[in-house]
């Protein structure tokens, strides 16, 4: 077991050895889940991860995203 440090705006440093057993990198999405007293880290995915994956609609991922946000900005409205 590790420690970590939080820092002032609730930042930590996942330890190098943890990153590399995982496979996280620079830009990669974690998932923060709480249990109990515990806090647990998870690699987690987004659209980009699925590239290649899902079926062709004629929309590159990135303007697949660009729809989502302007979606959700509607329904926020």
């Amino acid at each position: 077991m590790q420690t970590v440090k939080v820092l002032p705006k609730g930042q930590i440093t996942i330890p190098k050895d943890v990153r590399k057993h995982m496979g996280i990198k620079v830009g990669d999405t974690l998932v923060i889940e709480e249990a109990d007293d515990k806090v647990v880290l998870k690699k987690g995915k987004t659209i980009f991860d699925y590239a290649g994956t899902l079926p062709d609609i004629g929309m590159s991922i990135n303007e697949m995203r660009e729809k989502a946000i302007e979606e959700a900005a509607k329904d926020r409205a």
